[in-house]
């Protein structure tokens, strides 16, 4: 996000970028008129927009693993402004977001987004892409392993697989049915942004998620409730004061 392009070395090739503004395009027809992002944070006046600005207020505001992630970001030199790094718009297909690296903003698909619950998972889940893509250097277009790293700590640490989402989803009791459900939404996340096969999709986040699954940064364990999220919240904070005292 902010400062993250400088940080990291040169930009993409033009290829690359030709590449990424596809991909955004075909899943966020907004995104790229001319090549910029579209609504800012005062820019909307239909209702959905209205809708999906209020309610990213109040996940900002108040959700513990978007506030751990956003102080996150603030500590590896990449804070975030509101208005410059997050998009309410229309999206195609049933996408509720998604990071668009090229241009290091969240876009938040103002009309698949039913509730507030629904929005503190999907600004969670986008922070975590955007956390990544400020501490390494993904090639989010290029390599689908990275994406699929980045897809699995999403699943994982996001409140995606939650015991609560996956009894709305009429899927529980498995054994090992965390990991099962992180891995499933990991490819159906890569599917619903990359034109490739489903065996491409499994055999990219099967390679990559024993590491990735077991990446919990910047939480420090798994968050499986707000509960978790806001003692991992309290950790990072005592964590960066004991580091700013050495």
């Amino acid at each position: 996000m902010a400062g993250a392009p400088e940080e990291r070395g040169p930009g993409p090739s033009a290829g690359e970028q030709l590449q990424q503004q596809h991909v955004a395009c075909q899943v966020f027809p907004e995104r790229l008129a001319q090549g910029k992002s579209q609504q800012g944070f005062l820019s909307g006046f239909f209702t959905n927009n209205q809708k999906c600005q209020l309610m990213l207020v109040k996940t900002l505001q108040t959700n513990p693993y978007v506030k751990l992630l956003l102080d996150a970001m603030k500590h590896s030199g990449c804070a975030v402004n509101r208005e410059r790094h997050f998009s309410c718009e229309d999206c195609n297909g049933h996408v509720s977001g998604g990071f668009d690296a090229s241009v290091s903003q969240i876009v938040l698909c103002q009309n698949n987004i039913q509730n507030q619950a629904h929005m503190n998972r999907v600004v969670t889940h986008e922070l975590i892409h955007a956390f990544d893509h400020c501490r390494a250097h993904v090639n989010w277009f290029t390599n689908v392993r990275h994406l699929a790293c980045s897809e699995v700590r999403a699943a994982n640490l996001s409140g995606d697989c939650s015991l609560v989402n996956e009894i709305f989803r009429l899927r529980f009791g498995l054994k090992q049915h965390h990991q099962t459900c992180v891995r499933d939404r990991a490819i159906l996340s890569i599917l619903a942004v990359r034109n490739i096969s489903k065996e491409v999709a499994q055999k990219a986040v099967d390679e990559v998620f024993e590491s990735c699954f077991n990446d919990h940064e910047p939480f420090g364990r798994i968050p499986h409730n707000k509960t978790y999220a806001r003692y991992a919240h309290r950790d990072f904070q005592n964590r960066d004061r004991y580091y700013s005292n050495i």
